[in-house]
């Protein structure tokens, strides 16, 4: 099985990464900060203006250990990785099931149920939690109306049906988002926008997918997986298809979860975000730094994976859903079985 590895995250501008032995080292100002052994990292996450050197990237390379590039702001700008890994009969089973309409169907089915049903869960969690009876009920009025995407998701008999009725849980679901959080009253969604986001929910949003599709992306290529070939997720150039399906299980209760516990618990306020030309809104250094450290701790606790009956840490999750859709695209699984929340 495998091991859950950190993630090493470099926020502050003007870091140089050095390889030392078998070891990454952080240097501020030519002085050295931080040193990490290679075989504890799953991934290192740049934003802003890092710098890397050559042998770093290529013992990283060769370690599997994957380095990602983003913006200050969050926007994926490159990645560094070895050779494809994986048995290429994989990938080619992959390449053909994606072009069957059938296939294609039964696995995005399992992946809009997981989504729709793990949806529910938050939301139900979040009616336990408030002592506004109005407010239980209106997130249980929305839990019911998913129970009932969850049936329409189910007899879905094309792709473009099925993309409808995700298409309409999602907006169900995000119509009753704000309802969730508890803590400032400022902090509320302004409806779902993205590039850029409008509000700071939006932006803290946005960021942590960011975060969570890395982690995903990783996960799939681990196994042997094309990222770009999905199945719910239309092939577009530059698009992790199959990366982003599989995030779709994982949205609500790893990000939008975290996201609403931040903002309930006060630990994020209005102060820590800031204007961005263009008129979106960006999440100030010092609180993106928290965000991270949380949800590293975040990915260290450990539960039950329902379908392989393990005790494994979170973040393994991905990588578990990761290897049963390999397992599957190989015919060794009759069904992809999703990740249900519980």
């Amino acid at each position: 099985m495998k091991q859950h590895l950190n993630t090493l995250y470099v926020t502050t501008q003007g870091v140089y990464l050095a390889k030392d032995g078998a070891a990454v080292v952080v240097r501020i100002e030519k002085k050295s900060r931080l040193r990490l052994p290679l075989h504890n990292l799953d991934g290192i996450v740049c934003f802003g203006r890092i710098g890397a050197s050559p042998s770093l990237l290529a013992a990283c390379a060769e370690a599997g250990v994957s380095v990602s590039f983003l913006s200050i702001y969050g926007k994926l700008l490159a990645r560094v990785l070895g050779f494809t890994s994986g048995n290429v009969l994989l990938r080619r089973q992959q390449y053909r099931m994606s072009d069957l309409p059938e296939a294609t169907l039964c696995i995005a089915k399992s992946m809009v149920l997981g989504k729709i049903a793990n949806s529910r869960t938050v939301l139900l969690r979040s009616a336990r939690e408030t002592e506004d009876k109005s407010l239980e009920e209106l997130l249980r009025k929305a839990s019911t109306y998913l129970k009932n995407s969850l049936h329409l998701a189910e007899s879905a008999n094309s792709i473009d049906v099925l993309r409808g009725v995700e298409g309409d849980a999602a907006s169900t679901y995000f119509s009753v988002f704000n309802d969730m959080l508890f803590g400032d009253p400022t902090l509320k969604l302004v409806g779902r926008t993205r590039r850029p986001p409008m509000d700071p929910v939006n932006a803290m949003l946005s960021f942590m997918y960011v975060i969570l599709s890395h982690d995903i992306r990783s996960a799939c290529e681990s196994v042997g997986l094309d990222s770009q070939v999905g199945f719910l997720h239309r092939d577009r150039p530059g698009r992790p298809s199959i990366a982003l399906d599989l995030m779709e299980e994982f949205r609500s209760v790893l990000v939008d979860r975290y996201v609403i516990t931040l903002i309930n618990r006060r630990q994020i306020s209005p102060s820590d975000f800031e204007s961005q030309p263009g008129g979106g809104i960006g999440i100030k250094d010092s609180a993106r730094k928290m965000m991270l450290k949380g949800w590293q701790e975040r990915k260290q606790e450990s539960m039950k994976h329902e379908f392989t009956d393990e005790t494994v840490s979170l973040g393994l999750f991905p990588h578990l859903q990761a290897r049963l859709l390999a397992r599957h695209i190989r015919g060794d699984l009759d069904a992809y079985p999703p990740c249900f929340w519980k």
